[in-house]
């Protein structure tokens, strides 16, 4: 369990995919993180989800419809 991969979003902001558990059950936790400017660690915001796993297959489709939708406009990762 942990961080998945931190995606930059630009502004001091990421969006962190991690697998994190919440009262003995995992979730796969979609984020947005700022950076404290005291600090400058990442902090957790409320913008985001936490989706059971049984949820996965359904949102994976989906987000396929939607780069379908957009024309295949998603570009690959790069560097990871």
């Amino acid at each position: 369990m942990g961080v998945i991969r931190d995606i930059d979003k630009g502004g001091g902001e990421i969006i962190r995919v991690e697998i994190s558990e919440f009262r003995g059950q995992n979730y796969l936790n979609l984020r947005v993180w700022y950076t404290d400017k005291e600090s400058g660690d990442y902090k957790p915001t409320q913008k985001g989800i936490a989706i059971r796993p049984e949820l996965y297959p359904e949102i994976k489709a989906a987000i396929l419809d939607a780069e379908g939708a957009l024309g295949g406009m998603a570009e690959p990762p790069t560097g990871e």
